[in-house]
């Protein structure tokens, strides 16, 4: 892939551009074929609510800072209620995040260096991460938060050389639309203001700060707006939940933790980036030809990785934020470590290794699987019947869910009734008692134990396996 004669101009674009466009359309091809993660439900019925005119904790439970949904929202309004448009967003974001990763070491890579191809690696290392492939092309806000804490990080290095204070204003209204896509992205707003403060180069740098932190708070104008309407409700949803419910029944959270931190032992992706990143933190502190724009990242993988690490429970996707940083640092260690074509053939083994793994969870389920369980609850449910089901189903039926089926998992709280029903939760017990009283024509799940919990055989006469799911209906038995 790579020649000796890379570091020419010509031969350098032209790979480059080359591998923009491959590791775009494989991408976006993704987003549109196989992407799909279960828990992307809730945040499209959020969307779907939002575009309706719903407001987010005020009108229903969404555990969430809604940049994101919003994002979606604006995209449900004109393309109608289908998850193709949200996917390519999301994979555009990436693609955007991509490439200003790349871009960065073109401009700050210290002369001698091999430009283009550290730039090519770091596309590669960015593109073809199987966690970025497979998360940061749905609906979820992995791609956009991606997407703005790369860019936050480019306006804060470019913030520090010039004396105007918009630059730093941007780079703080970057940061805090990352964070107000998701909270994972917070640490890099907290990282970007001292490393601004002390590295400023031009300019007064509390002027700067003042306006890094206007632009930071910017982003949540309408979460303050719904706080001072609603304070109890966003409380919850941005604070308290994500505090203290997010693992509520759920005994196994502390070992399900120490299994995500220890995975990358099995991932070979990882090892090979963290391993690599590692020797580009050593070539940067021994190094004076580095200047201080590169040590930036290794502490932003540092303020991320800590954070993610602490939230309870953990999981392996979250790390997504930190793949663009140590990708910086991986391709500064291997340009210390490996000729152009070495580094070229690490390259395409890493590509090919995100190749692997998506062959190997080609029988995954994905939304052209998914669909077979919307119809069939489409079938069996009459028009107009109440219907109990998972998030997915309820979006692409385009129906509105039911109080507390909004956002799924607050059926796993037992809060007082009155909380309850400021918070827009509703019980398993509740929802039990409502299956049983026939309030349901059709119920439909993919969770073994929530069946078993609502004895779903025994209250319906008719039972459907479709997929990994199951699908009740009919008139419930009553007992005797």
């Amino acid at each position: 892939m790579f020649s000796t004669r890379l570091g020419s101009p010509r031969n350098g674009v032209g790979i480059f551009l080359a591998v923009l466009l491959l590791a775009a359309g494989a991408l976006i091809t993704y987003s549109q074929t196989r992407a799909f993660v279960w828990d992307e439900g809730f945040h499209l019925v959020a969307a779907a609510l939002i575009a309706r005119g719903k407001r987010p904790y005020v009108d229903f439970c969404f555990p969430q800072t809604p940049i994101n949904a919003y994002f979606n929202a604006a995209l449900i309004r004109v393309f109608g209620q289908d998850w193709h448009a949200p996917h390519l967003l999301a994979a555009l974001f990436v693609v955007g995040g991509m490439i200003l990763t790349a871009q960065f070491l073109l401009a700050h890579l210290p002369a001698g260096k091999p430009r283009w191809t550290t730039a090519i690696c770091a596309a590669i290392f960015v593109g073809f991460d199987t966690i970025v492939m497979q998360f940061g092309t749905v609906a979820q806000a992995y791609g956009s938060g991606l997407f703005f804490a790369v860019a936050a990080f480019r306006a804060a290095v470019a913030a520090v050389g010039r004396k105007s204070a918009w630059l730093a204003f941007a780079a703080g209204l970057l940061a805090g639309v990352a964070a107000g896509c998701s909270l994972l992205t917070a640490p890099v707003a907290a990282v970007l203001l001292p490393w601004s403060l002390w590295n400023n180069q031009a300019g007064n740098r509390w002027q700067k700060c003042a306006a890094f932190v206007a632009g930071a708070a910017l982003p949540f104008a309408p979460v303050v707006r719904l706080f001072i309407e609603a304070p109890q409700q966003v409380f919850f949803n941005i604070v308290e939940y994500q505090a203290l419910y997010r693992r509520v029944n759920w005994p196994g959270a502390t070992l399900h933790d120490f299994a995500v931190m220890t995975g990358w032992l099995g991932s070979p992706q990882a090892l090979f980036i963290g391993s690599l990143a590692l020797a580009g933190i050593w070539r940067v502190l021994r190094e004076s030809v580095w200047g201080p724009e590169f040590r930036l990242p290794a502490w932003l993988c540092l303020g991320l990785g800590l954070s993610i690490a602490l939230a309870h429970p953990t999981f392996e996707r979250y790390f997504i934020f930190l793949v663009p940083f140590a990708s910086i640092l991986a391709v500064v260690g291997l340009a210390g470590l490996a000729s152009r074509r070495v580094a070229g053939i690490a390259a395409v083994l890493f590509a090919m290794s995100c190749g692997r793994q998506l062959f190997e969870d080609r029988d995954a389920t994905n939304w052209k699987t998914y669909e077979t369980v919307v119809r069939k609850v489409a079938e069996v449910t009459p028009p107009g019947a109440m219907l109990y089901a998972e998030e997915l189903v309820y979006f692409r039926l385009g129906r509105t869910p039911p109080e507390g089926l909004e956002f799924s998992y607050t059926r796993n709280l037992r809060l007082p009734a009155e909380r309850e029903k400021l918070l827009h939760v509703v019980s398993q017990a509740e929802f039990k008692e409502q299956i049983k009283a026939g309030r349901f024509a059709t119920v439909q799940s993919c969770k073994d134990d929530l069946i078993e919990f609502y004895e779903l055989p025994a209250v319906f006469p008719h039972q459907a396996d479709v997929e990994d799911c199951s699908v009740f209906w009919g008139k419930v038995k009553t007992s005797k």
